[in-house]
């Protein structure tokens, strides 16, 4: 027989599958509550888990789940756990995603699970209510370009990402709750197309997420967006409006590729982010890391990279960073500003300089492109600072590009290390 009862968890049997046809009648069967995968399946066709019911591998021998060509993964509905497996959708399809026909999904739970395809989960349609459980969820490869329903703020509408958890119900009394731990995303080389991580709600005053832990390992992005397109972005890891976390943690490195890609994006609010390893962006009109919302205190405990023009290191366009602590931020690229201030901020130390290589050249600000000098400190009118403190100074590269611009004021700077710009020829 392919189904045969191995053991039982309170009520509820346990069973191993090893064949489609079983895990289809596992699934019908409302006696069965865990079904373990004992090995590979394919040509699977999309599965929608009841409610209660769990999909589980083998820790040492994870099975892979491999499913029809243009089909879907895993639909999850109320209380659903997957765990120990490898999941093989089409790229641009869901791997896992939600019944929006339920009043709440409960807590759905992925441990130890890695992905092609989508990772989406929305509260929607009916879904009011619910917690998002993920401990060490790798999605190797996804495209999300295909998703219409994109946020749009500040000028821009926003891809969704390889990972999207996303609360869209415009009621302010719907939260969604989650701890997201040990997320990853592409492999070097080989980014996730869209975005990569997302989170977000319903906007200022629609629903809310909140996030206790969001804690990310290695993310590689390319939103493949056509260069020249002002009004649209994406991020490797993006924190959207409506969307409140406790900590970010970005423990692996943060790069994206393309037009418009946002390593680390802002738009809600963070009570303390902290970035471990490198920041790279390497197309144009990238951002290192880029505010709209509220961050607390925010920690940069690596280098900010960025390649191509207009690509900045750090901005602060709305909103505030109470607090702010970097090691050092490079650009390569005309009109790439290193760090760019359009709001009132709090405490900024930079612990090895901010340099610039670049001159005049386009930047993508609020969905419109304009002219920036690749200036080092850029204090912009209506922009301003408690404190800045820089160690290792503010150099830049490109003939005539100032190492400050002030048009804000400041009410403490400190630099060590002082001034360096080019010389004319």
């Amino acid at each position: 027989m392919s189904i045969a009862s191995t053991s039982s968890i309170g009520h509820s049997n346990k069973h191993s599958i090893s064949s489609v046809r079983a895990l289809l009648e596992a699934n019908n069967d409302p006696a069965v509550q865990t079904i373990v995968v004992s090995g590979d399946l394919s040509d699977v066709p999309t599965i929608c888990l009841m409610p209660g019911k769990s999909l589980l591998g083998q820790a040492n021998n994870r099975p892979a789940v491999r499913f029809a060509p243009g089909a879907d993964g895993i639909c999850l509905s109320m209380d659903n756990t997957i765990m120990d497996v490898d999941l093989i959708a089409p790229e641009d399809r869901c791997a896992i995603w939600n019944d929006e026909s339920v009043s709440s999904f409960g807590t759905l739970t992925l441990r130890h699970v890695s992905a092609v395809g989508r990772v989406r989960i929305l509260a929607r349609g009916d879904v009011r209510s619910g917690h998002v459980a993920v401990q060490d969820l790798d999605i190797a490869s996804a495209d999300a370009r295909g998703e219409k329903d994109r946020p749009h703020e500040y000028g821009v509408d926003v891809l969704q990402g390889a990972f999207t958890l996303w609360n869209m119900q415009a009621d302010p009394d719907v939260v969604i709750t989650a701890d997201l731990v040990d997320l990853s995303a592409g492999r070097f080389g080989a980014p996730v197309l869209g975005g990569g991580i997302f989170v977000s709600g319903a906007g200022e005053t629609g629903g809310q997420l909140q996030v206790q832990h969001l804690r990310t390992r290695s993310v590689y992005s390319d939103g493949r967006i056509e260069p020249g397109t002002p009004g649209l972005i994406s991020g490797g890891v993006f924190v959207l409006y409506g969307a409140r976390v406790d900590l970010v943690e970005n423990v692996g490195p943060v790069t994206t590729h393309g037009p418009n890609d946002m390593a680390l994006d802002n738009w809600g609010v963070v009570d303390r982010w902290i970035s471990r390893d490198k920041v790279t962006t390497l197309g144009p009109s990238g951002v290192g890391f880029v505010n709209f919302g509220t961050i607390g205190r925010l920690q940069a405990e690596a280098p900010i990279e960025t390649f191509g023009q207009g690509a900045r290191g750090f901005n602060v366009y709305t909103g505030t960073v109470r607090c702010g602590d970097f090691d050092r931020i490079v650009t390569h690229g005309d009109g790439a500003v290193g760090v760019q201030i359009s709001q009132l901020v709090g405490t900024l130390v930079f612990r090895r300089g901010i340099e610039t290589y670049g001159t005049v050249g386009d930047s993508l600000v609020k969905g419109a492109v304009v002219k920036l000098a690749a200036t080092a400190l850029s204090i912009k009118p209506g922009g301003s600072a408690e404190c800045i403190r820089i160690a290792g100074g503010l150099q830049t590269h490109g003939e005539g590009v100032l190492p400050l611009e002030q048009d804000g004021a400041i009410g403490s700077l400190h630099i060590e290390g002082g001034f360096t710009s080019a010389q004319p020829a």
